[in-house]
């Protein structure tokens, strides 16, 4: 019996290319980037998403011909490989649930302690050789709202809860300790922290638009490391310049990379930082690993961890 097919679909010149000797026999692997995806889809039993800048899987899969029985991707975020096409198949979807959301959770907590304490004015004094003694904000005992009940929004939570922080999550549910969309409206108006941390679907897009910013406080800070298309971002220039908020900070944004014309840059009390709040060394070997792992559950016919819901957009939370 011939081994199966694993496609991987990669970008010369990017990551390194996953590691992958413990399938040796067991796999045949073929190596693609975005541009040649099509033709070699109908030939994979597996395609491994390891480019995850790239929107190759939607424009390809619509093509004819067989498609790969599973779909696994070395990110957290579905949105770039989801279409009509791949939703209605029966295709099993996997995700990289669990390689970021301590590293992430963490990146917040860091965000959060950094503006509580000035740390970019600091930084920028001591560049200018000023002595200018200011007053910080304490942390313990100020509320957050996390919006996102999955993995990375409990994470971040718990990092924050350590903190001294008051803690709500708000999901597209409610269920014990999660609220439902109809709370967040007054979770909004009294969190000093908003940390958006939710799947991009057609329910989220676009969430954080000016009239939610309207209803935080001015003294609230808003942090997102969900996806960049959950917030209006010229609505968050607005709200950050104007001072209706405090001040911000995006490690996701609409276009990636930013465009160095972006109004983002320049918006003082806006921390811009490029998509990294979960990648830690050795991160590609986790995800690696992970993958193997996934593949030795598949190869023997037993059920896959981090199995996507298609159409919701995201792992399920009994999952």
């Amino acid at each position: 019996m011939a081994a199966p097919t694993l496609l991987v679909l990669d970008a010369a010149g990017q990551d390194p290319a996953p590691r992958l000797g413990r399938l040796t026999g067991r796999a045949t692997v073929l190596h693609t980037d975005g541009a040649g995806l099509a033709a070699r889809l109908p030939a994979a039993d597996v395609l491994l998403v390891w480019d995850l800048t790239s929107d190759a899987v939607r424009g390809a899969w619509p093509g004819t011909g067989p498609r790969p029985r599973w779909v696994h991707t070395a990110s957290a975020g579905v949105d770039r490989l989801l279409c009509p096409e791949l939703v209605a198949s029966e295709t099993v979807v996997t995700n990289a649930r669990g390689i970021f959301e301590e590293p992430v959770a963490e990146y917040v907590a860091g965000l959060v302690l950094a503006m509580a304490k000035d740390l970019p004015g600091t930084l920028e004094l001591q560049r200018g050789r000023r002595w200018h003694h200011r007053e910080g904000l304490r942390v313990a005992g100020s509320r957050a709202t996390v919006i996102g009940s999955g993995p990375l929004g409990r994470a971040v939570a718990t990092t924050l809860r350590a903190l001294g922080v008051t803690v709500a999550v708000t999901g597209s549910r409610a269920r014990p300790g999660v609220h439902g969309p109809e709370h967040l409206q007054r979770l909004l108006t009294r969190a000093d922290w908003v940390i958006c941390a939710a799947p991009l679907t057609e329910a989220t897009r676009g969430m954080f638009d000016a009239q939610r910013f309207g209803l935080m406080q001015p003294s609230a800070r808003f942090i997102n490391v969900g996806r960049g298309e959950l917030v209006v971002e010229s609505d968050l220039v607005a709200a950050v310049s104007k001072r209706w908020i405090a001040g911000a900070a995006l490690d996701v944004f609409d276009r990636e990379p930013l465009d160095p014309a972006s109004p983002l840059w320049d918006v003082p009390g806006l921390i811009v930082s490029p998509h990294m709040s979960g990648d830690t060394v050795g991160r590609l070997d986790r995800l690696g690993e992970q993958f193997i792992d996934l593949y030795e559950l598949w190869a023997a016919g037993k059920p896959l961890r981090n199995v996507v819901d298609k159409k919701r957009g995201y792992v399920p939370p009994h999952d």
